[in-house]
């Protein structure tokens, strides 16, 4: 098993309301260029849908590809939504809050203490389209 350090949230960049699911995403990652990203794999290793349901994408014990430089000991957790009119939002639904909540809880009871933080992080991008530290931060308290 890879050694993993955090856990890092991001979005599908899709209109608040409408689901998918991790296939449809890994089409996207997995189609050839110009319309895909030609990877190997979907690049999340846990989506979450609109209903609170979390499904796996990658195997968690593959590197991800969510984060360029950060993706060999990280964790990539994606919520459904993250779009409003076109323009990034915070679309997560109270169920989706709630499974990101509890997925955090379960990968710290397998792999250890992980902080959570966003894409934006990271990158100029606004995926996962909220301030991660200022929503889940309360996440990061050790206690």
């Amino acid at each position: 098993m890879r050694a993993l350090d955090g856990i890092i949230l991001h979005c599908s960049a899709t209109p608040e309301g409408r689901d998918i699911d991790p296939a449809t995403i890994r089409k996207w990652h997995t189609n050839p260029q110009p319309h895909g990203r030609g990877w190997s794999d979907i690049g999340y290793h846990y989506v979450i849908k609109l209903d609170g349901t979390t499904e796996v994408g990658r195997p968690i014990d593959i590197a991800g590809a969510h984060v360029k430089g950060h993706n060999q000991t990280t964790i990539g957790v994606c919520y459904v939504g993250g779009m409003r009119d076109g323009e990034p939002a915070d679309t997560m639904t109270e169920l989706q809050e709630i499974a990101f909540i509890e997925l955090v809880y379960s990968l710290r009871m397998v792999f250890g203490y992980m902080p959570v933080s966003g894409h934006n992080e990271y990158s100029s991008k606004a995926c996962p389209s909220f301030n991660v530290q200022t929503k889940y931060g309360f996440l990061n308290l050790k206690q």
